[in-house]
């Protein structure tokens, strides 16, 4: 894993004079005015707005291979003493963090970086993560900290799974009205297997360093074998 898929652990740091910020992650594609997602309202004491996982849109789709990843039990392993102290349901409903609006004062304030650590560290000597997480090492995390307090996204601006598999799971008419189009999974929108593809390809730009191009060749080249 790269160090930059905990960088939106550290955000307050990444932009130390914003009170409020996005993430997205790499594999999105933005259809609408993101000022709507920045204008979020956060209820009062959450730091973040997160999609919860099960909301209608997310679940138009099963994540296959995946364990039970739209609760908790599918990303916290509930056999381990640390995190059964915790005294969260197994069932609640899981949230996507590779979308989401950060109200940085607050995150400030409930020191939320120095959380986050605390819980990787955990993690690493008592292996806290659940078996059948499908490599999203940054979400256990956010879950625990967020555990009933954080606020909700527009699910349409967060339309995810687009790269769980290589076939297609919504509608063109869906996919149009999405605000925001999510390829999380092992099927990138760069690679020639993901779906939706003429959707990135429409707004894709060629890196003038050559760098993301040969990145690209090399992915390619990898799903082909």
């Amino acid at each position: 894993f790269s160090q930059l898929t905990f960088a939106r652990f550290y955000l307050p740091n990444l932009v130390p004079h914003a009170e409020k910020a996005i993430y997205v992650d790499d594999d999105i594609i933005v259809q609408d005015d993101i000022l709507e997602l920045y204008n979020t309202p956060l209820k009062p004491g959450h730091a973040a707005a997160f999609s919860d996982d099960c909301d209608s849109t997310t679940n138009k789709v099963a994540v296959r291979g995946a364990g039970n990843q739209y609760n908790y039990i599918g990303f916290l392993d509930y056999k381990k003493e640390t995190i059964r102290k915790l005294a969260m349901k197994a069932n609640t409903c899981s949230f996507n963090p590779g979308v989401f609006v950060a109200n940085l004062t607050e995150w400030k304030l409930q020191n939320i970086t120095k959380q986050l650590e605390k819980w990787m560290t955990l993690n690493v000597e008592e292996e806290l993560y659940s078996r059948t997480l499908a490599g999203s090492i940054t979400t256990p995390p956010l879950l625990i900290v967020f555990y009933k307090q954080h606020s909700s996204i527009d699910p349409m601006w967060n339309v995810r799974h687009l790269g769980s598999s290589a076939g297609k799971r919504y509608s063109p008419q869906f996919v149009k009205a999405a605000k925001l189009l999510h390829w999380n999974g092992h099927f990138k929108p760069w690679g020639r297997t993901a779906s939706y593809t003429e959707v990135w390809e429409k707004w894709y730009i060629p890196d003038p360093t050559g760098k993301f191009s040969l990145i690209r060749r090399h992915s390619e080249a990898y799903e082909a074998k």
